[in-house]
């Protein structure tokens, strides 16, 4: 008898655990979106510019100077991860990166940017 409620216990808390999970996973959106920079120095800085614990992360890819953000919806949205990042001096195709943040980047990291949306 002691053994089956120890069973029935576990299984509960796997169902209960699955259920959470599945709740969590449908909160998530993921986008593709072109973040201009050089570098790995780049990638380190606008990485963890994005990446906000239970809220939001990216990885982007020098080569095709696109990040993958996934956001949890409940918590925050896409143009909230580009204001961030371009906070610390990297253009994306929402945001400009204040001219000052950006001429302060390492010359490495000093992208052409595109052309100021009028």
């Amino acid at each position: 008898m002691n053994t089956f409620i120890k069973s029935a216990v576990v299984i509960c808390l796997a169902l209960f655990t699955t259920h959470l999970s599945t709740a969590q996973t449908k909160n998530l959106k993921t986008v593709d979106v072109k973040v201009y920079g050089n570098c790995g120095m780049c990638k380190k800085t606008i990485e963890k510019a994005a990446n906000v614990k239970g809220k939001s992360n990216a990885v982007w890819d020098a080569d095709l100077a696109m990040a993958k953000i996934t956001i949890d919806s409940t918590k925050t949205n896409v143009d909230e991860v580009l204001k961030r990042i371009a906070a610390v001096g990297y253009d994306s195709e929402n945001f400009r990166a204040p001219d000052s943040v950006y001429e302060n980047l390492h010359g490495c990291c000093q992208y052409d940017r595109p052309s100021k949306k009028e």
